[in-house]
């Protein structure tokens, strides 16, 4: 990982590189497969997972970020997904909490956004040594990892209210 210290040109290529192959598996979840058999939401979700890990993962061998952040994140995930597997997707949902956290275009835009400021900025800290503020990394994880766990919440929430109705 020492290139990445003394290559910001080809870090920062990384990262959009990274983001657009995020961008991939969304295009063809929805366009390829048009919706028409339930892989399309599961490509699209592996690959977000494939991609946001792949950070997580960097940014805890660069000791950036601590363990335990991407400990939560990974039992964040495999929770959610488990009970959105029960369901179906997240794309049918149904109770006002989950559609409002979830569903509406902050929830899913703004996830995406906090995603890019926050793993670019620990790339920029990286890269020029700790010149930038890691506090600022911190709260730009915190923020995120919250935002995670609620979207989960409401992923878990949506699960169970919707397993009422099949009683």
């Amino acid at each position: 990982m020492i290139f990445v210290k003394y290559s910001p040109l080809l870090t920062i290529s990384l990262i959009i590189i990274m983001f657009l192959l995020d961008a991939v598996d969304g295009y063809i979840a929805k366009h390829i497969d048009k919706k028409s058999s339930p892989f399309g939401p599961r490509i699209d979700v592996a690959g977000d997972r494939i991609t946001e890990y792949t950070f997580w993962v960097i940014f805890t061998y660069l000791n950036i970020i601590p363990l335990f952040v991407i400990l939560l994140v990974i039992i964040r995930h495999s929770v959610a997904d488990a009970f959105m597997g029960f369901k179906g997707t997240s794309s049918k949902l149904k109770t006002s909490f989950a559609r409002a956290v979830y569903g509406s275009g902050i929830g899913r835009g703004g996830v995406g956004v906090v995603k890019v400021i926050t793993f670019s900025y620990l790339a920029l800290v990286y890269m020029t040594n700790y010149q930038y503020p890691i506090l600022v990394g911190y709260a730009l994880t915190a923020i995120l990892v919250v935002y995670i766990l609620l979207r989960g919440a409401a992923e878990v929430y949506e699960s169970i209210e919707s397993s009422k109705g099949k009683q």
